[in-house]
């Protein structure tokens, strides 16, 4: 094996499960970091006022402890989360709302008249919930389902679900108005087959594995794994920015975990010319502004059962959601927005000082908006729980124009790296039976512009780094345990 070593552009969370894959094998690894601080989409900071902690990207992990590459690694031997009863709620007024238990049968029986629907629509996933990750999740779609009845299960819900026919499945609304919600995810037009799978794929792991909040902030997953990078040899440069692949040429292997637009910067010329056009080809999705809170007490739901799930889906029915997600693709600020809202004080209970309460939440918007959506955001939580506005102490706002400043891989505010649509996770960024190896010799692409998508899940780097080492070094992939 060369001294020359691997290089990782990127330390979040895919571009540090490439490291400690190739680290583990015995590739003497080196990440690049342009941030002061490590953790991409899973960092946590002071982002609204000194002492008080927010994640600054992605707040609640549902695929943390269901994926392949997090159970190899074991991370809930290296990270304490705390799983909560319920995963997610969707509020449908100020006195009632839907919630997903992680027990199927209570999420069920609170629906009323659409209970067994709603069981029938998700009991084959939650039965076959690792095969159905396995389908959905594992890497490259050119390749035969590891068992054919999950894949089958799944894409029949996802025709239904994606498309109009899904209305025809229930009766009252708040069914649709659960399955919408987690549906909306995806940040797309709804219906729509994308946005189904990204909705069913999350709505089962709901019901299983559940939906965990990391004690300390989604930094403790990204610190771990880079523990265990030191561990086996590994360095991390931060304050490092990489623009050109000219200075990473003292390495053998080369590991990008930036989005397929900033690979072709990057890249430059160095390209292939129909393989460049294929990146450029590659469409961005719309975008989020985030709104972050900070509160002198609970939010005061109009439903308490809200309280008990750290995820609050504020669309209202499914018409609304869907209303407002068209606005949005038709690059309209929408009046009423649909909001993704995380509360995760409640179960990590000593995140922040006794009586703060930091509140995570945003906001569809067009791609690049740079729409201050203070105000609508908060009109839609005190929707459902009035009062909230009298009990916020301070507010930050980042627009999707700043949130691609913040990190030029989310590109308008798309923090997916890439749109979520059928043609995009089939082809993503190129239709392949490997996608993460680029035509360049020795370099390779893990960002959320690969497959599987996003998430932190870690297995876009996972799959770069165990392509580089069967082309580049001949080895296989590693054995990930604290005890391996």
């Amino acid at each position: 094996m060369s001294d020359r070593g691997a290089a990782v552009v990127g330390a979040g969370p895919n571009g540090l499960a490439a490291a400690v894959t190739l680290a583990r094998a015995g590739v003497p690894v080196t990440v690049f970091e342009a941030h002061p601080s490590i953790g991409g989409g899973t960092r946590t900071a002071e982002v609204v006022r000194p002492g008080v902690l927010h994640d600054v990207c992605s707040a609640i992990h549902p695929m943390a402890l269901a994926t392949e590459f997090m159970r190899a690694f074991e991370i809930e031997r290296r990270t304490e989360f705390v799983v909560p009863e319920a995963s997610y709620a969707n509020p449908l007024s100020d006195r009632y709302a839907a919630v997903a238990y992680r027990d199927l049968d209570r999420t069920a029986a609170r629906l009323g008249v659409d209970g067994r629907r709603y069981s029938r629509l998700f009991r084959p996933l939650v039965d076959r919930i690792d095969d159905v990750v396995d389908f959905a999740l594992g890497g490259a779609m050119l390749r035969r389902p590891r068992d054919l009845r999950a894949a089958l299960a799944m894409s029949l819900r996802v025709a239904e679900q994606g498309t109009p026919a899904g209305a025809l499945r229930f009766r009252g609304e708040a069914a649709p108005a659960l399955v919408t919600g987690v549906a909306g995810h995806s940040i797309g037009a709804l219906p729509g087959l994308a946005p189904a799978a990204v909705g069913l794929v999350l709505g089962a792991l709901a019901h299983t594995t559940g939906w965990p909040v990391p004690v300390g902030g989604s930094r403790s997953i990204t610190d771990a794994l880079a523990a265990d990078l030191i561990d086996h040899g590994g360095r991390i440069e931060t304050d490092h920015r990489i623009t050109d692949l000219s200075e990473l040429s003292a390495f053998d292997t080369i590991i990008c975990n930036t989005s397929a637009r900033v690979f072709t910067e990057i890249a430059g010329s160095r390209l292939p010319t129909r393989y460049a056009r294929s990146l450029r080809r590659f469409r961005y999705g719309d975008g989020a502004t985030k709104v972050d809170f900070v509160l002198d007490g609970p939010i005061p739901w109009g439903d308490p059962e809200v309280a008990i799930a750290p995820t609050v889906h504020l669309g209202g029915t499914r018409a609304e959601t869907a209303r407002a997600e068209l606005d949005v693709s038709r690059g309209t600020i929408p009046e009423h927005p649909y909001v993704l809202l995380a509360q995760p004080d409640g179960f990590d209970t000593g995140r922040n000082p006794e009586g703060v309460h930091a509140i995570w939440s945003y906001a569809h918007v067009p791609s690049g908006s740079d729409t201050d959506m203070r105000e609508r955001v908060t009109a839609q939580i005190e929707r459902f729980a009035p009062g909230f506005r009298d009990r916020i102490v301070d507010v930050r706002v980042t627009t999707a124009r700043e949130l691609e400043a913040y990190n030029p891989n989310y590109h308008g505010g798309d923090f997916s790296a890439g749109a979520i649509t059928m043609p995009q996770l089939l082809a993503r960024p190129t239709l392949s039976a490997e996608p993460w190896r680029t035509p360049l010799p020795g370099v390779y692409l893990a960002s959320s512009s690969t497959p599987p998508g996003p998430g932190v899940h870690g297995l876009n780097g996972w799959y770069a780094a165990q392509s580089a080492l069967r082309r580049q070094y001949g080895l296989p992939a590693p054995a990930l345990g604290i005890d391996a």
